[in-house]
């Protein structure tokens, strides 16, 4: 086995094993645990880090493994280096948490579980596999919520359990025809896949119909509208690090598959659904961006965030081209960071003011400099302002949508707008103006270095990649320039 193999199959095995570890030694004393915690998520880090360059200079990026075969092409290695980092970075903040977490031992042991699907979940070539992996990182976050979740998770995470049953199994059941309709058998692979399409003609009606069925049930999964209403609770009720890795890595799943399988292989028939698929999308940026700029409560506003932005990403698939593709990728690329380091300040605030509601707060620049700066950097972040990655891709989806219909694109435009006023508005709120009831019967201390570990990890990476998309987009063009879907001029959404 190569090195480039090893490095692969350990970024997806490695949490796995660590977690099995744990398990071993549940009794154990915490340094043991938090030791082999760090481990496992120090080789997927390392692992999606070198899996990814090693796809930027061109070289082929495939393993095999128990789990089938594992790969990483331009969408993937992405997605693959988001889980790498993310994962990271909630498993610093976990350490570095002021908020004492009961039973760590526990806690890790399910963070890692959900870190190993994350990471098999985009390595893998196997449509199957990538489900699995999907469901196996799903049920840590179902117990977290369940076990150190807040006072309304017990409702948050059984809505969460009714929503996304009911988009797994209308996702399996449209993988399942995916696979028979080209084969006349259940072959998952997708390379295999990818040749018996292009040998076998699919009937575009039929192609129309699976990529329907696929697109209500992965759109329930990214929380499409009207399938949102899980998204904002579970975040919101959910321990920190879970909600991290849920909204910032987990969510992205339905889109992945949209690039990555369904488009690519029910071109043909996609183009109706999309239409449908790009006006709910609307209803993400527009009227859900509407309810977050209504959001008092500052972890409540981040959750709906994270829905309204889902929105642009659709648009950009709707837009059945690479540059509305690669844009898409760009975004959840950059919110997944993004999204990440702000659930990181709502437990901080909640923390030193012992309330995330805004209407109690202001003025708190004075007594924690350093943590409004960083604040600061990450809601401009998620806003989309040019320096981050963010910007890269909400560019992108927006000239693809251009071509795809004007109206559509002067329409998503205003998510622009409401982000940038809910967003600033928090700014102001928290850390600006007079002292709010909250701040001034507290003496809160500033961001210690051990807090501002996990997020200069995610603000890096978002740096990074913006002022340096091409990281991201050189191996992207390359993989998606070769699918013949995403080269389809879309002139109108008529």
């Amino acid at each position: 086995m190569e090195i480039s193999e090893i490095f692969l199959v350990s970024g997806v095995y490695a949490p796995l094993v660590c977690a099995l570890a744990i398990a071993a030694f549940y009794k154990a004393g915490g340094f043991l645990v938090k030791t082999i915690a760090a481990a496992g998520f120090a080789i997927s880090l390392f692992s999606s880090v070198a899996s990814f360059w090693k796809c930027f200079c061109g070289c082929q990026v495939a393993a095999d493994s128990v789990f089938g075969q594992l790969g990483l092409n331009g969408v993937s290695a992405a997605m693959y280096l988001l889980a790498g980092i993310v994962g990271f970075a909630a498993f610093v903040w976990t350490l570095s948490s002021p908020k004492k977490i009961e039973n760590i031992t526990a806690y890790l042991l399910c963070m890692l579980a959900m870190q190993g699907g994350l990471m098999g979940m985009f390595a893998s070539q196997n449509i199957l596999w990538m489900y699995a992996f999907h469901e196996f990182a799903l049920v840590p976050t179902f117990i977290a919520m369940c076990v150190w979740g807040g006072e309304k998770r017990r409702a948050a995470a059984m809505e969460m359990a009714i929503y996304l049953t009911f988009g797994a199994l209308l996702a399996l059941l449209g993988i399942i025809a995916l696979a028979f309709v080209a084969t006349r058998s259940l072959i998952f692979n997708l390379p295999e896949l990818v040749e018996a399409f292009g040998a076998n003609a699919v009937n575009p009606k039929d192609a129309g119909f699976i990529f329907a069925v696929l697109a209500v049930g992965l759109g329930a999964l990214v929380s499409l509208f009207p399938l949102h209403s899980w998204a904002p609770k579970t975040y919101e009720q959910a321990p920190t690090a879970f909600s991290m890795l849920h909204a910032g890595v987990l969510k992205k799943f339905g889109l992945y598959v949209l690039i990555q399988v369904a488009i690519p292989l029910l071109g043909v028939g996609a183009a109706s659904a999309l239409k449908v698929v790009a006006t709910l999308a609307l209803f993400n940026v527009i009227f859900i961006g509407l309810c977050t700029m209504a959001q008092t409560n500052f972890k409540a506003m981040v959750s709906y965030s994270s829905v309204s932005h889902m929105g642009l990403c659709f648009l950009g698939i709707a837009s059945m081209s690479v540059l509305g593709a690669g844009g898409c990728v760009l975004i959840m690329f950059g919110h997944g960071l993004s999204v990440a380091a702000l659930f990181i300040f709502a437990e901080i605030v909640n923390d030193r003011f012992s309330t995330c509601d805004m209407r109690l707060l202001g003025g708190a620049y004075k007594k924690m400099p350093v943590c409004a700066g960083l604040f600061a950097a990450a809601i401009m972040a998620n806003i989309g302002l040019p320096g981050f990655a963010n910007f890269w891709g909400e560019f992108c989806v927006f000239i693809s949508l251009w071509n795809y219909s004007a109206a559509f694109c002067a329409l998503a435009v205003l998510g622009i707008i409401i982000s940038a006023i809910y967003g600033l508005r928090a700014v102001a709120n928290i850390f600006l103006g007079g002292e709010g009831e909250n701040v001034k019967t507290r003496g809160a201390r500033d961001i210690s270095w051990r807090e501002r570990a996990a997020v200069l990890i995610l603000l890096a990476a978002l740096v990074i990649v913006g002022f340096c998309p091409r990281l991201i987009t050189n191996p992207l063009n390359g993989t998606l320039s070769d699918i013949a879907s995403y080269n389809l001029t879309q002139k109108s959404a008529k």
